[in-house]
């Protein structure tokens, strides 16, 4: 014959604690995200400044009519100002806000957060690659702010930089490089 189990009465002592996180919580941010958000503290913070002044829009001859060409304004007169730095690696960062006339000889103001690698071509060279991110407001769509995040490319000497833009789109809309310069104070 088989022992008989031996069956305790139900325990009386509390289940144990185990800690887990609570479901409201936020979760902790990423580490690209706190990184952006430490750059632009940081080019906040900054002292020093630069101004931006655009000079040509370009629109893609492939993606518009002629008459359409005729009727844009390529001539982007305006004028900008952003807080700018030099991170520990030698790569820009500019919080900044411009305002220019678009195609339609219509205002346009913008503002963003830009960044770029940069790579030093002797003593007072440098070339430069990045992004922009940021929200702009056109008259065609009633001045309702529109996000954007568009590549940047610039050339540098010294004080003097030539930064350009490219805006993609499709036949009939978009397809423009925008070009401006920078001078820091």
């Amino acid at each position: 014959m088989a022992p008989a189990l031996a069956l305790s009465p139900a325990s009386t002592a509390p289940p144990p604690v185990v800690s887990t996180p609570a479901a409201d919580a936020p979760a902790p941010p990423s580490t690209w995200w706190r990184r952006f958000l430490e750059d632009l503290d940081e080019t906040w913070d900054s002292d020093q400044y630069e101004l931006y002044v655009p000079l040509h829009t370009w629109h893609n001859r492939r993606s518009y009519t002629a008459e359409h060409i005729a009727g844009f304004n390529e001539n982007p007169w305006g004028v900008g100002i952003g807080k700018v730095r030099y991170d520990s690696l030698g790569n820009w960062h500019s919080l900044y806000m411009m305002e220019f006339q678009d195609s339609h000889d219509e205002v346009e103001p913008l503002a963003g957060y830009g960044y770029e690698m940069t790579w030093r071509q002797g003593a007072n060279w440098r070339l430069g690659l990045g992004y922009t991110v940021g929200v702009t407001a056109r008259q065609d769509v009633s001045y309702v702010l529109v996000p954007f995040i568009l590549p940047l490319a610039s050339i540098e000497y010294g004080r003097f930089s030539l930064q350009s833009t490219y805006v993609p789109g499709g036949k009939g809309y978009g397809n423009i490089l925008f070009t401006w310069m920078r001078w820091k104070f």
